[in-house]
């Protein structure tokens, strides 16, 4: 079953515009129409987001032979913390399955040791090959003889020491020279210096509350990384400590130091995490969760490597999950193991970062890529993959599930590649490939037309098994989707001062302005993203013929128009849209959908005084409108700007004619004034008349 996979590099995600690139994350040759259009997977976004079983792809884009990993269940294990290689190339995983030590060799699976403990949380091959094995939560040391490691029936493991006052032993590392084990411990954050006979002081005392990984380096300098404010401590003697590097994170989790052949570098991963650090407990009902229990949720994890004078690189950054695990490759390479998705990725000199292997399991708890025995054990579920070599018969890359938006028809399919590759297709019409899917298309050695039948998804896959050594940099398919009508949903108009409900209209304040210009808006419910034409109408109510509202030879392809109506008669129209996708498809595909609005009104001329007297200081008159209702009647002293409303006599403005009878002494004061006043329809349209107050 392919799996999908969420988005790897900040520096590769593409914004997606149209419905389909939104859905499939590639990018289409021609987004606004129902045309052909195109899958194009070119990039490490597009290219990694399927299946990429024995296959590497770069962040340049390119597709090749991976590590070919082989499967080997660990029967009763869910969860892998450390691991080990024994001199005669067997290999021994601590787990978090009661603590049991497993032992892997020729395929074989079996118990080496127990130390009915929670999980073995740290591994190091120390004094003439024996296997110390650090635990929690009651941070003990067991010791494994070398000779005969993991070779018995499971017995238990003999505890080689207690460090006081700890309860989780977090990372091991053994100096070859010194003939020393250093012990990173929490919950006091203490690093152990212990000797061959099980005897341990403390070498360097932190603030913080855990140190969770160690490493010693060839001129006997140790590293030593925090849980809590992501400290890369390096020490020199004992408490003689400097800060390498302050991580903007939660921890330092893992720290290996390249051979001075190689460079001697120091590289680090560190993690940043939704939710705080929480140690692993003891859980009576079942196994404890895996590496470590934080949260269910992935971290952010980078890759940093230092120089021998403590110059700090990023290599690597991924804001999708943390990293758990890592190591060195033959080459001396880093590689990391992530913390959800079980992949492993490395990093070469030039920065090109490469995804070497996609397991099927959570995480990568452990691996080695150097020596005579290389493997990656994950966890969740826990199994073993010895690495068989690069490529292989079974190197199949398979992308992600694509997206066309709507049923498509599928055409041809092509590719940039230096080798021979084979490519399948299949299609179906559910987000996730199940058994209503078509079976894998007949392969493809050159490019050609796709046999899959039509659907909504598909998937493209390629195998190497003709050419292992083949490198695939592009893919694009070509599809037709379904011509899906465009709908239009409502059809709205703006810049309409009319009533919608009868009442008391506001009067002062701000003036309404008259506009013969009415703003007609539609949406539209468009599935397949054509480019839309769309044509408008008007009739008057009660009116049957509709006329053009367009200039001859007028395209509009927004789903707006501003309709002049100064030359049009007084009244109430129905605005008539039809959308219609002609210009995206040839005339025997094409399809229109109309809807009509609801009663627009076109009222461009005033009210008028039918009678307006002042006797004293009493106001009566009468305003009418040809289409009405008047809307407000105001009153001032003339230039003074300072209109005070007026009811109609009825007092409800619903009319369209409004006699009003007022006593304005408040506004006019005695003495000779001239009193302005001012009435408004609906629509805005404005009309004063004065009068002598004496």
């Amino acid at each position: 079953m392919t799996k999908m996979r969420s988005s790897f590099r900040s520096f590769v995600r593409r914004s997606a515009a149209a419905v389909i690139v939104v859905a499939a994350g590639l990018a289409a040759t021609h987004a606004a129409a129902v045309g052909t259009r195109t899958f194009t997977l070119d990039s490490l976004e597009d290219l990694k987001g399927g299946d990429l079983t024995g296959v590497a792809v770069d962040s340049n884009g390119n597709v090749f032979a991976g590590l070919n990993l082989g499967k080997t269940p660990i029967a009763d294990a869910t969860s892998v913390w450390s691991a080990v290689v024994l001199p005669d190339g067997a290999a021994l995983l601590g787990t978090g399955s009661e603590g049991k030590i497993y032992r892997v060799a020729g395929g074989k699976v079996s118990v080496a040791a127990t130390t009915d403990q929670m999980a073995v949380s740290a591994m190091a091959v120390a004094w003439n090959g024996d296997v110390i094995a650090g635990t929690f939560p009651e941070g003990k040391l067991f010791r494994l003889a070398g000779g005969t490691a993991g070779k018995g029936a499971g017995e238990k493991a003999k505890v080689f020491a207690e460090l006081p006052g700890t309860e989780d032993v977090w990372g091991l590392a053994y100096d070859e020279k010194a003939k020393v084990l250093y012990a990173a411990t929490g919950p006091e954050g203490k690093l152990y210096r212990v000797d061959a006979q099980g005897k341990a002081q403390v070498y360097f005392d932190s603030e913080e509350p855990h140190l969770v990984s160690v490493a010693v380096g060839e001129d006997g300098a140790v590293y030593t990384g925090s849980n809590g404010k992501g400290l890369l401590y390096k020490l020199t003697g004992p408490g003689r400590a400097t800060v390498l590097h302050d991580f903007d994170a939660d921890d330092v989790k893992a720290i290996v130091v390249a051979p001075a052949a190689k460079g001697g570098a120091i590289y680090a991963i560190a993690n940043k995490y939704s939710e705080p650090f929480a140690s692993p407990k003891r859980n009576k009902s079942g196994p404890p969760s895996p590496q470590p229990a934080r949260t269910p949720k992935p971290g952010k994890g980078t890759l940093t490597r230092f120089s021998r004078d403590g110059v700090a690189e990023k290599l690597l950054s991924d804001d999708d999950t943390h990293y758990v695990s890592l190591g060195l490759g033959e080459d001396g390479a880093p590689y990391v193991g992530t913390g959800a998705e079980g992949r492993l990725y490395t990093v070469s000199e030039n920065r090109v970062e490469r995804l070497v292997a996609d397991t099927e399991e959570r995480q990568v708890g452990a691996f080695v890529l150097a020596g005579k025995q290389r493997f990656v054990a994950t966890t969740d579920p826990a199994v073993f993959h010895e690495v068989r070599g690069v490529g292989g018969a079974d190197a199949v890359w398979t992308s992600k599930v694509l997206d066309a938006g709507l049923r498509a028809s599928f055409g041809r399919l092509t590719w940039r590649s230096g080798g021979a590759l084979q490519f399948e297709t299949r299609s179906g019409n559910t987000e996730t490939p199940d058994t209503s899917w078509s079976t894998w298309s007949p392969a493809l050695a050159a490019p050609g037309d796709v046999k899959s039948p039509p659907g909504r998804f598909v998937q493209v896959r390629a195998r190497w098994n003709k050419e292992p050594q083949a490198v695939l940099r592009e893919v694009s398919l070509s599809f037709v989707t379904d011509n899906a009508r465009t709908v239009i949903t409502s059809v709205g108009v703006k810049n309409q001062t009319r009533a919608t409900k009868p009442g008391v209209q506001a009067s002062g304040g701000e003036a309404p302005k008259p506009s013969s210009s009415v703003q007609i808006t539609w949406q539209v419910d468009n599935p397949d993203q054509d480019e839309m034409r769309y044509r408008l109408w008007y009739r008057m109510e009660g009116q049957t013929p509709w006329r053009s509202l367009l200039k001859p030879g007028e395209k509009v392809s927004r789903t707006e128009y501003t309709w002049d109506t100064t030359a049009m008669p007084e009244g109430e129209y129905r605005i008539l849209v039809e959308a219609t996708d002609e210009m995206a498809n040839p005339p025997d595909r094409a399809q229109k959908h109309t809807l009509e609005s609801g009663v627009v009104l076109v009222d461009n001329t005033p009210p008028v005084f039918r009678s307006l007297a002042l006797q004293g200081r009493r106001l009566r008159g009468e305003v009418v409108d040809g289409l009405g209702p008047v809307a407000r009647i105001e009153v001032s002293i003339a230039g003074s700007e300072e209109w005070r409303p007026l009811f109609p006599s009825d007092g409800i403005f619903d009319e369209a004619a409004e006699a009003f009878d007022a006593d304005i002494t408040a506004v006019v004061p005695a003495g000779s004034h001239l009193v302005a006043v001012r009435a408004y329809d609906s629509s805005g349209n404005v009309v004063t008349r004065d009068v002598d107050a004496r």
